[in-house]
């Protein structure tokens, strides 16, 4: 019911390209989030998603975030799974033309999952370094697995909660961080402060699910409104950040 609400508000107050003003942004919306190309990825990404849902292996289940809001045995067949918690096609397609518009080098996902949006990075700029993290080890060798049958190669799976592992990045920055994850209030803004000191002026954040609960749209309201922040692009599914010190702070909410 919250999420039914929050989404009628965004109705009311979103736009389109139309309404932003910023050239930076104006390019970010029309050739990045309205780009209607039919990539080739799009197809492996359906193909993946479909070889998900018909995934009978059955894992047993590490939660270390708020779980989820319909499965909720520690034992999860891997199709429920991909129908309920991984990304959906919308949200990996748009996980790849982010990174096939900003071309990210370095890419830290904070929640593997089934490697769904692991998967939308890796096909974008094959030659990044990718990091992802997740809390469930059989979760996280399923996704291993799955990816190497598909011949990806630039992803180095992390196992751990996020805190800890968090601490123990070599890496002085990324280009781009998501944040897909334990979704909760306090977690969120933890991971985005304990990560701010690996971000450049053109690193891009995304977080997943802003409007899963109340407590994670505070979360959002809380990082928009944080002296490192310039830009937000609030499309729903995802909250877009920006730390360009060249940009007038200003928040766009673009509906897609």
């Amino acid at each position: 019911m919250y999420q039914i609400k929050a989404y009628i508000k965004f109705l009311s107050k979103a736009s389109n390209q139309h309404g932003v003003h910023s050239p930076f942004v104006y390019n970010f919306v029309t050739k990045c989030l309205y780009n209607k190309t039919k990539f080739d990825a799009y197809k492996k990404l359906k193909q993946y998603k479909k070889e998900l849902l018909q995934s009978n292996t059955v894992l047993q289940i590490t939660d270390l975030g708020e779980g989820s809001k319909v499965l909720d045995a520690n034992q999860r067949n891997v199709g429920k799974m991909a129908k309920t918690s991984s990304s959906s096609k919308k949200d990996s397609e748009l996980l790849y033309r982010l990174s096939d518009y900003f071309k990210f080098k370095t890419v830290l996902e904070l929640g593997t999952s089934l490697g769904m949006g692991t998967y939308a990075l890796s096909l974008a700029n094959p030659t990044s370094k990718i990091i992802t993290i997740e809390g469930c080890p059989n979760t996280s060798n399923f996704a291993q697995s799955q990816l190497k049958n598909h011949h990806i190669g630039n992803v180095e799976f992390l196992i751990g909660n996020f805190s800890n592992t968090i601490l123990t990045l070599q890496n002085n920055n990324f280009d781009f961080i998501f944040f897909d994850g334990h979704h909760n209030k306090e977690a969120t803004i933890q991971y985005f402060e304990a990560l701010l000191p690996k971000i450049h002026n053109e690193t891009v954040f995304v977080f997943d699910d802003i409007y899963w609960s109340e407590g994670m749209t505070e979360a959002w309201e809380y990082i928009k409104n944080h002296n490192a922040v310039t830009v937000t692009v609030d499309v729903f599914l995802l909250g877009v950040v920006f730390f360009r010190k060249e940009q007038a702070k200003e928040h766009f909410k673009i509906r897609l």
